[in-house]
């Protein structure tokens, strides 16, 4: 007499290690990281004061109308100038000026002025431009085409930046020394 087997239990593929996951983010992290970028610090004019950020997620994106897109932190209140249709200014930086990087890398403290003692030149919409800078542009965002809702600002749902769409406005070439060009170690991380 031949007893049948029990036929086995079909298995469930077990769930790729977490390290593999790690080793993709890593991964990840690392080719970001090597995308070179310039160093911009972004400025604009509220009620009372001149206002600062650093940037690094600038680029050209036409030639005519000349525009570019800019990546900005959706807590950063440049989104809520921009959003109103205010002109801002766009300076590049060259490569003597990395001691810009912390006065504009955080937001300041209460009655900290990152322009202090630092020259500036204003343009046409009274932003600030910094005179030692490689060149600086003037730009406004783009109005959205004929029912598209966006108004030059796409943010992704749950994403940490927004991405704008401007026109440049004026310019300004300034020194002729080469343009700070950075590269991050990380590239899912300031």
């Amino acid at each position: 007499m031949t007893q049948t087997q029990p036929t086995p239990e079909p298995r469930a593929t077990p769930p790729m290690p977490r390290s593999n996951d790690v080793q993709q983010e890593e991964g990840i992290a690392a080719v970001l990281g090597r995308i070179p970028s310039g160093l911009f610090v972004i400025t604009w004019r509220d009620d009372t004061r001149d206002r600062g950020m650093l940037a690094s997620w600038v680029m050209q994106a036409g030639f005519d109308p000349p525009l570019i897109t800019i990546a900005v932190a959706t807590s950063r209140d440049l989104l809520s100038t921009i959003a109103e249709g205010k002109s801002f200014v766009v300076n590049v930086l060259g490569e003597s000026q990395r001691s810009l990087l912390a006065r504009f890398g955080r937001p300041p403290a209460v009655g900290e002025d990152p322009f202090v003692g630092l020259a500036i030149t204003r343009t046409d919409c009274g932003a600030a431009a910094i005179t030692a800078a490689t060149g600086w542009l003037e730009c406004r965002r783009c109005e959205a085409a004929s029912g598209m809702p966006t108004h030059g600002v796409v943010a992704v749902a749950g994403g940490d930046h927004a991405v704008v769409l401007a026109e440049v406005l004026a310019g300004h070439r300034g020194s002729q020394e080469p343009p700070l060009v950075h590269l991050r170690r990380n590239g899912l991380r300031y």
